[in-house]
């Protein structure tokens, strides 16, 4: 088996190049009570592109993940997903049509190893039943040996090779980050979204998830939405940038054009 860096066939160009991952966000609103969370958002993302969505706490972010991937139900507008309305579509079903997430608070299960947690998100693709589970069958064990294969790709690319049998819940928090990346990634999403991903992490914990970040964009074409609060992150690796604020578009664009807007300077940029 050749290693992820050697271009492993999960995350190879050419299968990378076959994900469609068009999304768009149209006039959204979210609501709570009386309070706005969002407000006529729109947005787009095409195949390939790493889409940062910034702003202050309270701004939006989280919520407008949230609708995305299913977690909150809109007041208003559409999202759609490779031509699909999945505005109200379960989460379960976002997760089998490719996307796939990390969450601000970590979402592991701790009493369970790592390869058992990123074992977990392989459910979707297995195509076999209970009664062909139950006797073993060759197409189960054909399957289970492509199902190891790209665990096997992943836990290599993420470095994480010492810990794939120790308990998430004896992990260090940067650890722990790096594996619910995995997690998200045996998904083999078309498009992944990840909400800050780098809060918690020590300064050489960044550098590592950054180069895990670059190289799946950059090398392997891997569609993302981040949403993160560390600036010099999200101005060295982002394609584009959204910026919200009180729930409302304050602005898009490229990091110097973000960089240069007075409007974002004075609401967060600071």
């Amino acid at each position: 088996m050749k290693a992820f860096r050697g271009r492993p066939h999960i995350f190879s160009t050419e299968n990378q190049g076959k994900k469609r991952a068009d999304l768009e966000v149209k006039n959204l609103s979210l609501s709570f009570g009386g309070v706005m969370a969002l407000n006529d958002i729109g947005l787009s993302v095409s195949a390939g592109e790493l889409l940062a969505v910034i702003g202050p706490n309270g701004a939006g972010k989280t919520s407008l993940l949230n609708c995305i991937t299913g977690y909150y139900r809109p007041q208003k507008g559409k999202i759609i997903f490779n031509d699909e309305d999945i505005t109200y579509l379960p989460t379960h079903d976002l997760v089998r049509r490719g996307i796939g997430r990390t969450f601000q608070n970590i979402e592991l299960f701790p009493g369970m190893t790592v390869l058992s947690n990123m074992l977990l998100a392989r459910h979707i693709h297995c195509r076999y039943g209970f009664g062909l589970a139950s006797i073993f069958a060759s197409s189960v064990r054909k399957e289970e040996v492509r199902h190891r294969l790209v665990l096997e790709e992943l836990i290599d690319f993420l470095e994480i090779q010492p810990i794939r049998n120790k308990l998430v819940g004896s992990l260090p928090y940067g650890l722990r980050k790096r594996v619910e990346l995995g997690r998200a990634l045996a998904l083999e999403p078309k498009i992944l979204i990840l909400d800050e991903p780098f809060a918690g992490m020590t300064l050489e914990e960044k550098e590592d998830m950054v180069r895990f970040l670059i190289e799946l964009n950059g090398a392997w074409n891997q569609t993302m939405i981040l949403v993160e609060h560390d600036m010099s992150i999200v101005m060295a690796i982002s394609k584009r940038i959204m910026v919200l604020n009180f729930g409302e578009k304050l602005a898009e664009g490229t990091a110097e054009e973000i960089q240069n807007n007075n409007e974002v300077t004075k609401a967060y940029l600071g």
